[in-house]
């Protein structure tokens, strides 16, 4: 996070950033969500933060929506799984990045509400998302979920709206680029 490029992305200041750092949220129970578009520094962010956590002595854990709703889904199937689960129950902080980005089953999303319900004021959660708040809706395809989700998560929470171009795709490499001027130059 020291290398975080302030010019790239708006919505998040050095002071803002600095105070994050200091993990005070954390243990007042706060909750984080980054929002915005691909490339804008959610997931580098929720790294760092996960990182600064582990650091500390916190017990931090950062995964995919995906790797979760595995875990969640295979929990009563797989004692790894399980075991996975119960880690997750003992964690002061839980990174989950690219949320809401696929649609979700029912009995995921259920299961995804029962986590989040059974973490509420226990553990502190920071969420990456493309998609707005209002948008879940669609994702879960349940609006009374959606909206007792949100309830909980907002409930102690900072929103960080983050805006830009996609720093991956300004800084984008190939390693054909120089092969085919090479190429060029030859003939």
């Amino acid at each position: 996070l020291d290398r975080f490029d302030f010019n790239h992305s708006a919505g998040i200041t050095k002071p803002q950033l600095r105070q994050l750092r200091e993990l005070v949220w954390l243990d007042q129970m706060y909750n984080i969500i980054f929002m915005g578009p691909s490339g804008t520094g959610k997931t580098y962010m929720t790294g760092g933060l996960i990182r600064d956590a582990v650091l500390k002595g916190y017990k931090a854990q950062f995964m995919t929506m995906e790797a979760l709703v595995d875990i969640l889904r295979m929990k009563e199937m797989s004692s790894a799984a399980m075991n996975a689960y119960k880690r997750i129950l003992k964690l002061n902080l839980l990174g989950i990045d690219d949320i809401m980005l696929m649609p979700m089953k029912k009995e995921e999303s259920v299961a995804f509400f029962n986590l989040i319900n059974t973490l509420h004021e226990k553990t502190s959660v920071i969420i990456t998302t493309n998609k707005a708040p209002t948008e879940w809706v669609e994702i879960l395809n349940d609006e009374v979920l959606a909206t007792a989700l949100l309830d909980r998560l907002l409930y102690r929470c900072d929103v960080v709206k983050l805006s830009g171009s996609s720093y991956r795709m300004e800084h984008r490499s190939s390693f054909l680029s120089d092969a085919k001027r090479g190429k060029e130059e030859a003939v």
